[in-house]
């Protein structure tokens, strides 16, 4: 649930949930504040969102790369010349949204950015991309006073460049870089390549609000908005970014702009409900309060909040009963099964610990996270190994 500031983006790799009336460029246009904030200290914009550089273009070029693709066809050929983990060594990292040449030379990136390079590759190629929102359960995860809330896109590719409804689709691959949560492929919505770089935009913002760069951030997403007014997670982005800039009366607005979208969205609720406490509407406040409990009466990290109190009183075991509920019910975060590990190494279980901290550095998204994971794994399994003394 939301706890500092009561704050939740709807970021990486946000879903396209397009209720309600589309929304005007006038109305639009009433949400945003451009002389409250610093002017764009960077480009704001996507014009090079899928252009291959050089040594991109020198990759696609070389002997190894072209018979890749004679070898195994265009589709699978691309896959493995890119992915192949003895070439590229591609990384997954959550902790930026890169354009394609961006996340080519860092050799990481998230779901969008790897999705992204993908298709610049692709159509270079002259395939066919198409983008696909996949519908899975959100998931949620913490940036410093941020919680950060994804859902997933991946991409299909046909060999050629012809319409996709002409394509047999046995020809088409779907490629997912998460492929535990691709396995929804019977539950997708097709994305054009403006909802992409909406997103894009949209994530650009929203990571540059978790490093406290609040103008940079409206920038990127008043971008979005203008590309994709119907992007409901960039009126809940735009709306943080107003409160954590001091002016709740503009928040207020966008935030009723997102809820007009998404009625019973969790995320927009809990930003909007001390909004309206600020701005003096105390019953409207409590309505909407009461109403989120009636709603989702253990919203995420419910468990993990009451673990954490549990843990910091020492009560370990406890804590650790709470962390476990948490586990069950989101496997993949990895915030969850670290302090899961930590409560048993309290409690003296030194496997099971080993074990939750192993599983916490495989499921992070963030390399600085895995290697912090990394760090007191060696120490612990150094604990562990360590001769007894008599």
């Amino acid at each position: 649930m939301m706890r500092t500031w009561i704050l939740s983006l709807l970021v990486l790799l946000s879903g396209c949930a397009q209720l309600g009336s589309p929304v005007s460029d006038t109305k639009v246009a009433a949400l945003l504040k451009d002389a409250a904030f610093a002017p764009s200290t960077q480009a704001v914009d996507a014009d090079d969102l899928f252009t291959l550089s050089p040594a991109m273009q020198r990759h696609v070029r070389s002997p190894q790369f072209q018979a890749t693709l004679r070898e195994h066809g265009p589709v699978m050929g691309l896959l493995h010349a890119l992915y192949d983990p003895r070439d590229l060594k591609l990384d997954y990292d959550a902790t930026y949204t890169g354009t394609a040449s961006e996340t080519y030379a860092a050799r990481k990136g998230n779901c969008l950015s790897l999705v992204i390079m993908t298709a610049a590759f692709a159509r270079e190629l002259g395939m066919t991309v198409r983008y696909q929102e996949v519908k899975v359960e959100e998931t949620w995860n913490r940036e410093r006073a941020t919680y950060l809330v994804s859902s997933h896109v991946n991409l299909s590719l046909a060999p050629s460049a012809r319409r996709f409804h002409d394509q047999d689709p046995e020809s088409m691959l779907t490629i997912d870089f998460i492929p535990e949560l691709g396995a929804s492929r019977n539950r997708v919505t097709f994305l054009d390549e403006t909802e992409i770089i909406a997103l894009y935009m949209n994530n650009r913002a929203a990571e540059e609000l978790v490093l406290g760069n609040n103008a940079q951030a409206y920038w990127w997403a008043r971008a979005a908005l203008l590309k994709n007014p119907e992007l409901a997670s960039a009126y809940n982005t735009l709306a943080v970014i107003y409160q954590r800039s001091g002016q709740p009366l503009m928040a207020e607005q966008v935030f009723r702009v997102a809820l007009e979208r998404e009625p019973d969205s969790l995320i927009v609720m809990q930003n909007l409900a001390p909004v309206l406490a600020a701005n003096g509407k105390q019953a409207e406040a409590e309505a909407m309060t009461q109403r989120v409990a009636r709603l989702y009466p253990a919203p995420p990290y419910h468990y993990f909040e009451q673990g954490m109190k549990a843990y910091q009183a020492g009560k370990f075991e406890q804590a650790r009963k709470l962390f476990a509920r948490e586990v069950a019910r989101a496997p993949y975060n990895d915030e969850f099964h670290f302090w899961l590990g930590l409560a048993n190494l309290q409690l003296g279980e030194l496997t099971t610990a080993e074990k939750q901290l192993t599983l916490a550095r495989e499921n992070s998204v963030r390399s600085d996270t895995r290697e912090r994971y990394a760090a007191k794994l060696a120490h612990l399994r150094g604990m562990t190994n360590a001769p007894r003394r008599n």
